[in-house]
C-alpha cells in the first residue's frame, strides 16, 4: 500500500464553461480572512454612519440656504424659484444661490455708507441744486408724474438744461472724444462695455492724452463687460497710466452676460460740466458707416446745465464703492449754471437702496399718459405689474407702441419675449420689430412732453438686478425731436400681429414658453 498522506496534494481542477481546466487557488489562511472581513464590516457601518451624516449636512444646508431665500428675497417668484432649486439639486442648488443668488452689493454699499455718510440717501442729495421743483406750463398734466419721482428718487427736478440727441457711435463718440480732448480738471467715465478694438482705442488714446496734460482721470468699468473683448482694455489702460477700477469683481474667469449686480450704467462727465449718458456701450459695433457683423444701433445723450450733478454725483459714488477713493473738489465740483430750456432729473436705479426706482417711474408714466406712450427697448419681459400697467393704459383708449428688434442678440431673451407679447397684444398695445442691425436704444415718450433714456430696459435684470441710471425730461421741442427719431424707426418696421405669435409651430411655442419661465433671472 502507498502511503498518500506523504504525498503531496494536488490542485483541486475547475472546468470553465468553454473546456478548458485551470487550477483554483489554494483559500487565504483564516487569519487573513478575518482581518479583510473585519475590514469590510467597518467600512459598511463607515460608510453607513456617513450617509446619515451627508444627509443630515444636506437637510441642514437646504434648510438654512431656504431660510435666508425666504427672508431676503423680496420677489416672491424668485424665491419660489431658488427654494425649489435648493430642494430639488441638493448641495448645488445651495452652492449656485450662494453664488448668485445674494445681494452681497447690498451689504458692502451699507458698509460704506457708514464710513463715508455722503453715501446716504439724505446727505448724498442734500446739496443738489434745487431749481424747481414745477413742470413746464406746456406739461401741466404730468405734474402729478414729477411729484412721484420727486418721492421716489429724492432727487429734484433742475431747469436750464441743454440736451442733444446722439444717434449711434457716428455721432455720439466724435462728441464724446472731443470732450474728453477739450477737458482741462477732470474727467470720470463709467461704462459696462469698453471692448479691446478700434473704438476702444480711440478713447484709450484720448484718456492718455488727457492724463499726460495733467487732466484726473478715472474710468470704471465692470468685470463683466471688460471680459467682452480680449485682451482686456484694462491692461492697455494701466499700462498707459490710466486710473482704472473694476466693478464687482466675481470668481468666474469668462464672460457671463446673465451674471447678477453688474453696473450697467453709461456716464461720461468732463470737468464737471458736461455730461453724456444713455445706452451706448464704447465698441466699433456702434459704427454704422463701418459694418461689421456685430453692429448694433443705439442712442447717447450729451448734457450741459444743472442736472450734470446728478451724473457726476452717481459716478463719484460708484468710484468710491469700488475703489475707496472720493472726488472732491471744484476740478470735480465746479458750479452749474443755465445752459438750455429742457426741465430733467437723474434716475439712479440699482439692487440696494434705490431698488425698484426705475420700475415706479415706469408704472408712473405709464398712468399718467392722456395721448400716447411709445417704447423703445431692446429687452422686453415685463413683470406682471408693468404688463397691467401697460393694458390698463391701452384699454384707456391711450395709444402704446412697444418697439423692439426683429432679431435679438440673445436668443433666449427674445424667446421668452415673444411667449410674452401675447398679454399686452390682446389689450391693444402695438408692437413693431425694427429689422436688422440690432437695436440697443433705450427710450420711453409720454404725450408730447416727457421723455425718458438712459441704460434701463424693460427687463427684471435692469429693474431688479443691475445698477442703471436714466434721466427724465420735461421738454415738447426734445419730446418732438425723439417722437420724429422713433417715426422713422416705425417706418422701416413691420406690425407684429397675434395671428403671427398664435400661429408658430408647437415645438417653437412649447421653446418660447419654457424660455419665459427663466424670465426672472435673463
Amino acid at each position: 500500500m502507498v502511503d498518500d498522506t506523504r504525498l503531496p496534494s494536488l490542485p483541486t481542477i475547475r472546468h470553465d464553461p468553454i473546456g478548458v481546466s485551470r487550477p483554483v487557488p489554494d483559500p487565504a489562511p483564516p487569519s487573513i480572512q478575518r482581518y479583510f472581513y473585519g475590514m469590510s464590516g467597518f467600512l459598511n457601518v463607515l460608510g453607513d454612519i456617513w450617509n446619515v451624516v451627508a444627509t443630515i449636512l444636506t437637510l441642514f444646508l437646504s434648510l438654512i440656504t431656504s431660510g435666508h431665500v425666504v427672508i431676503y428675497k423680496r420677489d416672491s417668484r424668485a424665491a419660489v424659484a431658488w427654494v425649489g432649486l435648493v430642494w430639488l439639486v441638493p448641495v448645488f442648488g445651495s452652492i449656485l444661490y450662494v453664488l448668485f443668488g445674494i445681494n452681497r452689493i447690498r451689504r458692502q454699499a451699507a458698509d460704506q455708507r457708514a464710513q463715508h455718510p455722503i453715501l446716504s440717501s439724505g446727505a448724498f442729495r442734500r446739496h443738489l441744486p434745487t431749481g424747481t421743483h414745477g413742470v413746464p406750463d406746456d406739461t401741466g398734466h404730468l405734474r402729478t408724474l414729477s411729484d412721484l419721482v420727486d418721492r421716489i428718487t429724492q432727487l429734484p427736478l433742475t431747469t436750464g438744461n441743454r440736451v442733444t440727441p446722439l444717434e449711434n457711435g457716428d455721432e455720439a463718440y466724435p462728441a464724446m472724444l472731443e470732450a474728453i480732448d477739450s477737458a482741462s480738471a477732470s474727467i470720470g467715465l463709467s461704462t459696462y462695455i469698453f471692448d479691446s478694438d478700434p473704438a476702444g482705442a480711440q478713447f484709450t488714446d484720448a484718456l492718455d492724452r488727457a492724463v499726460r496734460r495733467g487732466v484726473d482721470v478715472r474710468v470704471l468699468i465692470d468685470t463683466v463687460g471688460a471680459r467682452y473683448s480680449r485682451p482686456s482694455i484694462t491692461r492697455e489702460l494701466r499700462r498707459r497710466n490710466v486710473p482704472v477700477a473694476l466693478f464687482g469683481r466675481t470668481l468666474m474667469p469668462w464672460r457671463m452676460p446673465y451674471m447678477n449686480l453688474r453696473n450697467h450704467r453709461k456716464i461720461l462727465v468732463v470737468d464737471g460740466k458736461v455730461g453724456f449718458t444713455g445706452g451706448m456701450n464704447i465698441r466699433a459695433g456702434a459704427i454704422m458707416k463701418h459694418p461689421s457683423p456685430n453692429q448694433v444701433q443705439d442712442l447717447h445723450f450729451r448734457l450741459e446745465g444743472p442736472v450734470v450733478e446728478h451724473l457726476r454725483d452717481t459716478f463719484a459714488h460708484d468710484w468710491l464703492f469700488t475703489a475707496h477713493e472720493q472726488l472732491a473738489g471744484p476740478g470735480w465740483r465746479p458750479e452749474l449754471h443755465s445752459a438750455g430750456t429742457v426741465t430733467a432729473r437723474g434716475i439712479v436705479d440699482g439692487p440696494d437702496e434705490d431698488l425698484d426706482k426705475a420700475r415706479f417711474v415706469f408704472q408712473g408714466a405709464l398712468a399718467c399718459a392722456q395721448k400716447r406712450v411709445r417704447i423703445v427697448t431692446p429687452y422686453f419681459l415685463p413683470d406682471a405689474g408693468l404688463i397691467t400697467a401697460l393694458d390698463v393704459t391701452a384699454l384707456r383708449g391711450i395709444s402704446v407702441e412697444i418697439i423692439l428688434p426683429e432679431v435679438n442678440n440673445l436668443a433666449i431673451v427674445q424667446w421668452a419675449a415673444t411667449a410674452q407679447l401675447w398679454q399686452v397684444m390682446h389689450r391693444g398695445c402695438k408692437v413693431y420689430y425694427t429689422p436688422p442691425p440690432f437695436d440697443h436704444s433705450k427710450l420711453m415718450l409720454v404725450d408730447d412732453s416727457w421723455a425718458l433714456f438712459g441704460s434701463t430696459n424693460w427687463d427684471p435684470r435692469s429693474l431688479r438686478l443691475n445698477f442703471e441710471f436714466g434721466v427724465e425730461c420735461y421738454d415738447a421741442q426734445l419730446a418732438g425731436d425723439l417722437h420724429a427719431l422713433v417715426d422713422r424707426k416705425v417706418q422701416g418696421a413691420r406690425r407684429v400681429t397675434p395671428d403671427e405669435v398664435n400661429s408658430r409651430p408647437f415645438p417653437i411655442k412649447l421653446r418660447d414658453g419654457i424660455a419665459r419661465l427663466a424670465a426672472p433671472y435673463l
